[in-house]
């Protein structure tokens, strides 16, 4: 398993998680993951992810929700957990994400080559 790796299961595990309301889809638009968060995620033909990037969405967005939920990466575990990605809907954890783990995953972001989900 390489460095990166170990750091998203690291961090993964102390990402809180909530209920969000079904059916919303707020937060699904377009993110970006690093390249293991990526290899995790089934392949999308270009057309599949320029049809959803033209209507604003996650590619890996489907008619029951999210298609790659237990594979889903950092960005999209961070929603609702965070001060500064808030649920649109007022939705959060029992506890927000300790502001120390937050730091170190966008440190993480910021040193890892992202593409776009």
């Amino acid at each position: 398993m390489s460095a990166n790796s170990q750091k998203i299961r690291f961090f993964r595990r102390r990402i809180p998680s909530f209920e969000c309301i079904p059916d919303c889809h707020d937060c699904c638009g377009p993110v970006t993951a690093s390249s293991e968060e990526m290899a995790r995620l089934p392949v999308k033909s270009n057309v599949d992810r320029e049809k959803s990037l033209a209507e604003w969405r996650c590619v890996h967005l489907g008619e029951h929700g999210c298609e790659v939920y237990d594979e889903r990466p950092l960005i999209c575990r961070l929603f609702g957990t965070i001060n500064t990605l808030r649920c649109p809907r007022g939705r959060q954890p029992n506890m927000l994400a300790d502001p120390m783990i937050e730091t170190q995953i966008f440190e993480f972001m910021r040193h890892t080559r992202h593409v776009l989900v």
